[in-house]
């Protein structure tokens, strides 16, 4: 057998009803005064729903109060007084005013009796309602004169067994006076109202006539002692003229019909009452609006819940009557939720849609209903649905690739970036935890550089970057929820490292020694905007850090030289002169354009040569240049070489002594032509590949480098640079081949005739030593 778990909706009116939820019997909890529940309402109905599950139903059940003769019927007052004019006419009824009984049907009032006496009887009559309306009948006429007062015992007895009964007494007075009593037109009234008509409304005007005159003839009018109070409440009763009005709300739901006694009693010294009685019925009307109830929710419900699941019992009742009370409900559209009907009036709200936490977390369900009356009355009740959260969403990050820049020499331990992932799931489904999964380039030696905060997502150093070793690298962060099952997802973050000005520029030319450099030797004969050397410097950083700038900080003579800012290059800033000492000294600044700037500082030493050696070097260098040679130096070479021999036979024959030392440079010119050549090759070859000869020209600077060797004669007297001979030098040829040139010594060439005067010079004396 399969328990369905029997149990009772919680309500104020099932306080007195328990179950067993084992064997199901409905068995009384509390002692039920069903004079408090129904009051005067015959049939005492307690109605309650009850539920059973397995499957889920919902019934409605009524249990019937039935009465028991536990009370007595009591007068509300204990006497009665009663006045009666000795004219009345044996017959004559006087309203009595009758006992209340809280039971009901046969345990109420039931039946009245009067004491023994021989004037008065009691005259009763059974109303619709099961009421009793008890008369006081004259029997005998009275004769004031006899017996002006009568002493009587009034008894209301039940109907229930044991039977009970309660007394009051009634005191007659006998009076002298009018022997008419006012009479209706109608013994009863019918009227019918609509249970909403304001207050105010008249409900019918009542008219007695009596016979007597005068003011035994004049009427007024009163509610009679059966008058209830609760329709002295609702009623109004104008003495005058008669009128029934409304006073207060009339509700068909409450009563439908109520009766009102009347009575009408003339102004004579003995007053005389006519009676009757005004029957006032409602007619319902739509004035009350359903009634939704909720009897069982499920406050939560998971988000991948099948469609069909059930949510909540929900019931739908009306107060009024007929079609007022015929109820239609359903649930406003725009929710995953429907109603569907499982008894008259009784629902179920169940899902009809696909649920999405992240969408909608919580829904206000509202449940329409409206009966059918016209107008239709309507009414709604709100149902708050909690949609539980599954962990069915992957983290997301903010980004789906991070660029971050971060300066180079930073502190170690300290956070650089912080990447961010959200998850919208709830709880612990959406706390997201982070780890590296290193780099796309499988860059192991990463996470050693690298750490993450798995709470927050914040990217630490673990070591300062250098940008000179590293310029960039990426890193593959993954995110993870908590959820059953975790869900991940992960993002790159490319780390730029940017430039610091860390390093200072280094002198890379000329080549420094302890932070100074030799230059070669500068010519005497150098002009201004002569090339002395060029720095050439270089910065491992980047970009304006790594923009160097070159400043001369002193010098021997600051005058002597300039120093270009950008370029590097020292030059002669003026001619040279023979005040100025032959070794100089340059203290160059290079700066970077960095914050801080960073600097080196270098010593440049470079010497001056004197002429002789000057004009030996350029000699050398200038017979190389074919260049300077034409046609026209050729013959100008014959010419002065002819002079020049004429010369020299002048010198030998007048100077002996000169003669020698003609012959002497005869043999030098002859030794040089045919072997000395060779030294001179050689002394050009142990010279420094890097090392220049400069000679500045109007248009270019030659270099010893590229040259051809020359061949050079002079004239045996000669004690300047007037004549130059000149030649190619073929190594291959005899010197007897080798044709004699000249060479023009005009102004064009006046500066080059020093040099190679210099050079020669120097050519000379290496012969001589040559030859010792």
């Amino acid at each position: 057998m399969v328990t369905r778990k029997f149990r009772l909706v919680t309500d104020e009116t099932c306080k007195y009803f328990d179950v067993d939820l084992e064997n199901g019997v409905l068995f009384v909890s509390e002692i039920i005064e069903r004079e408090q529940i129904c009051g005067h309402i015959s049939t005492c109905v307690i109605s309650f729903e009850v539920v059973m599950e397995n499957p889920l139903e919902i019934y409605s059940v009524d249990v019937e109060v039935r009465d028991i003769n536990d009370n007595s019927p009591t007068f509300v007052k204990d006497k009665i007084f009663v006045e009666i004019a000795e004219s009345f006419a044996p017959g004559a009824r006087f309203p009595l005013e009758g006992a209340q009984d809280l039971d009901v049907g046969s345990n109420s009032v039931s039946a009245y009796r009067i004491s023994s006496n021989e004037y008065f009887s009691l005259n009763t009559q059974t109303r619709s309602d099961g009421s009793i309306v008890v008369e006081l009948l004259l029997e005998t006429s009275l004769d004031r004169e006899k017996d002006s007062t009568f002493h009587l015992v009034l008894t209301a007895m039940d109907g229930g067994i044991p039977e009970r009964s309660g007394t009051a007494e009634i005191i007659v007075t006998v009076l002298d006076a009018n022997d008419n009593a006012p009479v209706f037109e109608h013994e009863k009234y019918e009227v019918s109202l609509f249970e909403n008509v304001p207050q105010g409304f008249l409900v019918i005007q009542l008219k007695a006539n009596d016979a007597d005159e005068g003011t035994n003839a004049e009427v007024q009018y009163f509610f009679n002692t059966h008058t209830s109070q609760r329709v002295r409440q609702l009623f109004r009763l104008n003495a005058e003229s008669g009128e029934i009005e409304v006073q207060g709300v009339l509700d068909f739901e409450e009563s439908i019909v109520y009766e009102i006694e009347v009575q009408a009693a003339d102004k004579g010294t003995l007053s005389l009452a006519g009676h009757t009685q005004v029957r006032v019925t409602l007619i319902d009307v739509n004035d009350n609006t359903p009634e939704i109830k909720v009897t069982s929710v499920s406050n939560a419900i998971p988000e991948d819940a099948a469609l069909g699941t059930t949510i909540a019992l929900i019931s739908v009742t009306d107060r009024d009557t007929g079609d007022n009370e015929r109820v239609d409900c359903q649930v406003l559209t725009g929710s995953p939720f429907k109603l569907q009907e499982s008894l008259k009036n009784q629902y179920k709200l169940i899902t009809n849609g696909i649920l999405d936490r992240e969408m909608v977390p919580l829904y206000n369900v509202t449940i329409i209903a409206w009966d059918a009356g016209t107008p239709p009355l309507y009414t709604n009740k709100t149902i708050v649905v909690l949609v539980t959260d599954i962990n069915d969403n992957t983290p997301r990050f903010t980004q789906s690739l991070y660029t971050v820049y971060v300066k180079e020499n930073n502190a170690r331990g300290t956070s650089f970036f912080t990447v961010t992932a959200l998850d919208p799931d709830f709880g612990q489904n959406s706390r997201v935890s982070y780890s590296i999964l290193g780099n796309q380039y499988e860059d192991f030696s990463v996470p050693i550089y690298i750490d993450i905060n798995s709470n927050d997502g914040n990217i630490y150093a673990l070591r300062s970057f250098d940008y000179e070793q590293t310029k960039s690298f990426q890193i593959r962060v993954q995110a993870t929820d908590n959820g059953i099952p975790k869900l991940s997802s992960s993002t790159t973050v490319t780390v730029t490292v940017l430039d610091e000005n860390d390093n200072a520029p280094v002198i890379i030319s000329p080549i420094m020694r302890n932070g100074s450099a030799t230059l070669q030797k500068v010519p005497q004969s150098a002009f201004p905007g002569y090339l002395v050397t060029k720095i050439i410097a270089s910065d491992a950083d980047s970009g304006q850090n790594a923009r160097l700038s070159f400043q001369l900080l002193g010098a021997t003579d600051s005058s002597l030289v300039s120093l270009g800012p950008q370029s590097g290059e020292i030059k002669l800033a003026r001619p040279l002169t023979d005040k100025d000492l032959s070794t100089q000294r340059l203290n160059i600044l290079v700066q970077d354009n960095g914050e801080p700037k960073l600097s080196s500082k270098a010593s440049l030493l470079f010497s001056i040569m004197s002429s002789a050696n000057e004009t030996f070097v350029e000699s050398r260098d200038l017979l190389k240049k074919t260049e300077y040679f034409s046609d026209l130096n050729l013959y100008l070479i014959i010419i002065l070489g002819t002079i020049s021999l004429i010369f020299f036979v002048a010198i030998i024959i007048l100077f002996v002594v000169k003669l020698r030392q003609g012959t002497h440079v005869r043999d030098y010119n002859s030794k040089f032509c045919c072997a000395g050549s060779n030294s001179l090759d050689n002394r050009n070859q142990r010279q420094s590949p890097g090392e220049y000869l400069n000679y500045l020209g109007e248009n270019q600077t030659i270099s010893v480098r590229n040259r051809q060797d020359y061949r050079m004669y002079l004239s045996p007297n000669a004690q300047g640079t007037d004549f130059l001979f000149i030649k190619p030098y073929d190594a291959t040829l005899p010197c007897s081949e080798v044709k004699e040139n000249t060479i023009n010594t005009s102004t064009e060439h006046a500066d080059e005739a020093i040099t190679l005067n210099d050079r020669y010079r120097k050519g000379k004396q290496l012969n001589v030593r040559g030859q010792d």
